[in-house]
């Protein structure tokens, strides 16, 4: 593996696919967002409002969760495989702010 794409040094490269992937996935959840925007601006009924800021919530979870297991798949192996384990440290760290 090349060194610029090991997490230790805190970028990732990904390719092509992934980055439309997780860079479409974003572009939904932004449209979502601004759709609820446009709820509030339009006083639109809050169990309305709630049931798409809820959708919000789940797309997100699911970005976090694909991303999650690319990291996990590549950077976490990568760095354990390499005698590197305080990135075991790290995950921890990054689940439990997921868990908030």
């Amino acid at each position: 593996m090349e060194e610029n794409t090991c997490c230790c040094h805190k970028t990732k490269e990904r390719t092509p696919e992934e980055v439309k992937k997780l860079l479409n996935r974003l572009s939904r959840i932004e449209g979502q967002i601004r759709g609820i925007r446009g709820m509030v601006e339009k006083d639109a009924y809050c169990t309305d409002i709630l049931t798409q800021s809820a959708a919000v919530t789940a797309a997100m979870n699911a970005f976090n969760r694909d991303l999650l297991a690319s990291h996990i798949r590549t950077c976490v192996v990568n760095d354990i495989r390499a005698g590197k384990d305080e990135v075991i440290d790290e995950l921890v760290l990054t689940l439990q702010k997921l868990m908030k």
